[in-house]
């Protein structure tokens, strides 16, 4: 099957009617082949105008990819720059990584799932991406030893923010995550500004809540 036609009719009928207005995003989602990051049975769907199930290789919890427009506008929130030090949290099979990398100087892909990992490095590798450093942890806490950088991307949702991981931006820096509440979602972005951070909603969004970004149950007596 030709993808060609598909890849860019979601980039003409998904990401630009969405206020996606940076050409290094556009482009790079052009030429970006999203079905070899998909699972094989998958690849027909690969760019449907939503997420897609990655499953979970390692009997770990399942995970997806997000849906193109997302994925989309959260990274143009993150206002990265060519020469920018990104960390994309939950990378998984390695698609994210290779648009964020396009855009900026050089990605940390954290992923806390071998298999994951193991697919995102072999996937990468054969597509030529490049300034792409995929490493294993938990995702929760980030990758402290590779910034601090100028833009984390937190691939899914999250009920509650690890305040380890805006430790590890740099002064100006902005992270930008899909914030649950209460069953509804928004994309959300906090920036650094010395030791304060600041935060702001920027569109409606929903996505899968990623291993560890879980809220803990309260206790009621």
């Amino acid at each position: 099957m030709d993808y060609a036609v598909p890849r860019k009719n979601m980039v003409e009928s998904q990401v630009r009617p969405s206020d996606v207005t940076d050409r290094r995003i556009i482009r790079a989602m052009t030429d970006i082949p999203r079905e070899v990051f998909v699972p094989e049975a998958s690849r027909a769907i690969a760019y449907m105008d939503g997420p897609i199930a990655l499953g979970s290789p390692s009997g770990g919890p399942s995970r997806t990819m997000l849906e193109p427009r997302t994925f989309a506008k959260l990274v143009q929130a993150a206002q990265i720059e060519p020469a920018a030090a990104v960390l994309d949290i939950g990378a998984a099979t390695g698609y994210s990584s290779a648009v964020l990398a396009r855009l900026c100087g050089r990605v940390v892909a954290l992923e806390a799932d071998a298999a994951f990992v193991a697919a995102a490095r072999d996937t990468l590798s054969a597509i030529g991406a490049e300034r792409i450093e995929v490493v294993t942890g938990d995702l929760a806490a980030g990758w402290a030893e590779g910034g601090p950088y100028d833009a984390i991307v937190v691939e899914g949702a999250i009920e509650t923010l690890p305040p380890g991981l805006l430790d590890q931006l740099k002064d100006g820096g902005r992270l930008v995550a899909i914030q649950s509440r209460h069953g509804s979602g928004r994309a959300t972005v906090w920036r650094r500004d010395g030791s304060v951070f600041g935060t702001q909603d920027v569109f409606d969004a929903n996505g899968e809540v990623l291993p560890g970004f879980e809220r803990t149950p309260a206790f009621v007596f």
